[in-house]
């Protein structure tokens, strides 16, 4: 059967964009069934975006406040399906309206949105930038009651919990001090879930077929992807410890200390930091307390990413350095961890996890069918 879906996706200089369009181009289980890809970005020069170009991706930039631009881009394109990944932005809930009334004019039927796990739970008042995933939520899944809308046809919704790659964040801390300095609290707990399970799900999502658009049985689901194990901050320090085979201990710090610390140490958009803070801050509510991983094994048909595995590919980030006489400090840099600034070995590990699934998902599948026979 001859490829026929036409794929765009946003924000692809951030993490979770490149990601997935990365996984599109370079996997022949999800390749194969594509026509193209377009990568609609406002920063257009990104080393993501030209990665993703020379995989044989279009890259369009998108710039606000220009919709018609940006329906001539989709239909010249001849796009049937959107992945909306809303960007790192104050201004996330005005730039998505754009992209969805810009999907609606252009004829696209499929849309897959990925939004964020703990958004139904956020009080608007507390965690408003949390809060506003429901109101994106929203423009998606109103479609489904306008029959002249064509994208409520087939949407998709996945809600992914907070990335275990958010930990990295906290490793220049690790490693000078054996320390992860965490706003969690003391006793509640959260199921972080690897950026690679997160693609791999919405690549299966994005090249699914059925008799209206997406499979059947992904056409209209909304999805919860968080990982495989509930831990404390104590917990996170001793999974790493294990996995590692070195000492780090959890430092429970107040918000006011995170802020500062995300400051100094990150380059986040402040939209982002915000965001961060109020996830942690509904850990500390105690509404994070549960693990969803069904969605993950029903699409996918392997195991999500347990933390062992998680924080081994990550080994040189945390083990903490020896000490060493020297006449001068070498000088430390500001390091981004940004959903729209990842760094190269970030990001090449993050692919490394997402090819690592798939491999499991293929040989999972081919042990089931053997046993059928």
């Amino acid at each position: 059967m001859a490829p026929s879906r036409n794929v765009a996706l946003t924000a692809t200089e951030g993490h979770t964009g490149h990601l997935i369009a990365e996984l599109l181009l370079s996997d022949a289980d999800f390749k194969n069934h594509l026509n193209s890809v377009t990568c609609l970005t406002m920063n257009p020069s990104h080393a993501n975006n030209e990665a993703l170009k020379k995989l044989g991706a279009d890259i369009v930039e998108m710039v606000p406040g220009k919709p018609d631009e940006l329906v001539d881009s989709l239909k010249k394109n001849k796009v049937d399906t959107f992945c909306l990944i809303p960007p790192a932005t104050e201004t996330k809930v005005e730039l998505c309206e754009e992209l969805v009334e810009g999907a609606k004019k252009a004829g696209v039927q499929n849309m897959l949105l990925i939004s964020s796990a703990g958004c139904d739970l956020a009080e608007r008042d507390k965690q408003p930038r949390l809060r506003e995933f429901v109101d994106i939520e929203s423009l998606v899944l109103n479609a489904k009651g306008d029959a002249e809308n064509p994208l409520g046809h087939s949407p998709c919704v996945i809600r992914a919990g907070i990335y275990a790659e958010t930990i990295l964040l906290y490793n220049e801390q690790a490693r000078n001090s054996g320390k992860l300095p965490i706003p969690l609290g003391p006793t509640h707990k959260y199921a972080p879930v690897a950026l690679g399970d997160v693609a791999q799900v919405a690549a299966h999502v994005l090249t699914g077929e059925g008799p209206h658009g997406f499979n059947d049985k992904h056409r209209g689901q909304l999805m919860t992807l968080t990982g495989p194990m509930l831990m404390a901050g104590n917990e996170v320090a001793e999974a790493a410890s294990q996995a590692l085979g070195v000492k780090l201990e959890y430092e429970d710090i107040d918000e006011k200390e995170a802020a500062k610390l995300l400051d100094d140490h990150s380059e986040l958009d402040p939209a982002e930091k915000q965001y961060l803070l109020e996830f942690y801050s509904l850990v500390r509510e105690g509404k994070t307390n549960y693990v969803s991983t069904t969605a993950f094994r029903d699409v996918t048909g392997g195991q999500p990413t347990e933390p062992n595995e998680f924080f081994g590919l990550y080994e040189g980030e945390f083990k903490p350095k020896r000490r060493k006489v020297e006449k001068s400090s070498p000088k430390k840099e500001k390091v981004s961890k940004s959903e729209s600034s990842p760094t190269k070995k970030e990001q090449q590990k993050a692919e490394k996890v997402a090819k690592e699934q798939t491999k499991e998902t293929k040989e999972t599948k081919e042990k089931d069918e053997k046993e059928e026979k």
